[in-house]
């Protein structure tokens, strides 16, 4: 067929293909979206117009100047990889001007400067810009044949492209408010995640404070007894000067007044050695809060370092801890992560297991299983507090739940146990089952068991 080839068609049948035409592309790309609606129209127009080439790109900024980069080419039988290239001394340069452009034949000719019309071996062209509902150039939508395009094809291609540049505007018009939802999307996600993360740390600092004043207050009971202590020691050796200036010295009186000192030494040196240790497992626990790092743990011991530096809060409700722990249980665990875990549950149960201040007993329980060719080790935590219903338990690791709200309460304390017990590659649940009180499973992964 040629530019000179006599109608094949009248305006009646020409009219009719066009319909047809129209209505097959609708149907086979109705339904789709993004790529695969412009690989699939670049395709059915080619077959529709019989056209070697049938372009649709979108129009981009390149160093040069604006050019096109395709989103989907038709190259005869099948589909050509994707491209970009200069608009400068193209056809498709007048097309983004908002202007149709049909050259029936000669395409090279008139464009000399384009070296991809040579490669295509173009002869003919039409284009049609693809313009968005603010009035906008997005791309073009172009037919490339390798022979002349006469009269009928004309007046198909023109109808075709010109419904098609407007579908064609409307999905990308539609990919770039996704593309910007998507990225108000994002930086409002990664804004919360920077909030949650700055309360998940507000909220550690706030039960290491807790946790401080408790201390503190417990060390100032031995400290208080050494002092009242030493102060009788000091009148007791007064009066054991008093006694050795005396012209006569009561045997039975230095017996006394030495056993006095001894008592009083022995309470200075008992209270100071508690005081000692309330101090020395708060460092640990705020050092080990500190730090990432995995050591090597005697788990029992671990456990009742972190039970004896919340003994002031759990001693003000009358709350007992017994740990059921093999001393010989060893584990290969970040100290830190785990004594936050142990921590918060061990203050959860305080403020929640008793709102009335207890008494309770709580035990922390462990054990090794080995499952799916690995070891971990098992931690039962329970208490025998007042329990939550079943609609606090499906919520109890949501950040920001509390039934404490209004009552200082951040809904954080068993998120942050359920954030940090997945980052040591284990998983924490509550026990749906228990009759009295709670029970939460925490499993981590477990190496160097019975170690040294």
């Amino acid at each position: 067929m040629t530019a000179s080839s006599p109608a094949l068609f009248d305006e009646h049948d020409g009219r009719l293909l066009a319909e047809a035409a129209l209505r097959s592309i609708t149907a086979s790309t109705s339904r789709l979206r993004g790529e695969e609606f412009l690989r699939t129209l670049v395709r059915d127009l080619a077959r529709a117009l019989d056209v070697t080439y049938v372009i649709a790109g979108r129009v981009v900024q390149l160093a040069d100047g604006e050019g096109i980069r395709t989103l989907a080419v038709w190259g005869g039988t099948d589909f050509l990889p994707n491209m970009e290239y200069s608009l400068r001394h193209t056809p498709c340069q007048d097309v983004t001007d908002q202007t149709m452009c049909f050259h029936a034949c000669g395409i090279q000719a008139d464009y000399p400067r384009d070296t991809l019309l040579v490669d295509m071996r173009a002869e003919s062209y039409v284009g049609m810009p693809m313009i968005d509902t603010e009035g906008k150039t997005l791309g073009i939508l172009s037919a490339i044949d390798t022979k002349p395009i006469d009269e009928n094809k004309r007046l198909l291609a023109l109808s075709l492209l010109s419904i098609f540049a407007a579908r064609c505007a409307a999905e990308l018009q539609h990919q770039d408010r996704e593309e910007l939802l998507e990225h108000k999307v994002q930086k409002r996600t990664e804004a919360l995640r920077a909030a949650q993360a700055s309360m998940v740390e507000q909220e550690k600092m706030a039960a290491l404070g807790a946790l401080v004043a408790g201390v503190a207050h417990e060390v100032n009971t031995p400290i208080g007894v050494a002092v009242t202590a030493a102060s009788g020691m000091s009148a007791y050796a007064a009066e054991m000067v008093d006694a050795l200036s005396a012209p006569k010295v009561s045997r039975s009186d230095m017996v006394a007044l030495a056993e006095r000192l001894r008592g009083a030494a022995g309470l200075i040196e008992q209270n100071l050695a508690r005081a000692a240790e309330l101090i020395g497992n708060f460092k640990q626990l705020a050092v080990d809060q500190g730090t990432e790092h995995v050591t090597e743990l005697c788990l029992r011991d671990h456990v009742l370092g972190v039970v004896s530096a919340h003994s002031p809060e759990l001693r003000k409700g009358t709350i007992e801890v017994k740990v059921d722990i093999d001393p010989a249980l060893q584990a290969r665990l970040p100290a830190g992560k785990l004594s936050q875990v142990l921590s918060n549950l061990l203050m959860n149960s305080a403020k929640h297991g008793y709102p009335d201040g207890g008494p309770g007993e709580v035990v922390i329980a462990a054990r090794v299983e080995r499952t799916e060719g690995r070891d971990w080790v098992l931690i039962d935590f329970c208490d025998d507090g007042v329990g939550m219903p079943a609609a606090v338990r499906e919520r109890v690791f949501e950040p920001f739940f509390t039934t404490k709200r209004g009552q200082g309460g951040s809904g954080l304390g068993m998120h942050i146990v359920y954030t940090i017990v997945h980052q040591m590659g284990g998983q924490v649940s509550v026990d749906a089952e228990v009759q009295r009180g709670c029970r939460f499973h925490v499993r981590l992964p477990l190496a160097g068991y019975g170690s040294a």
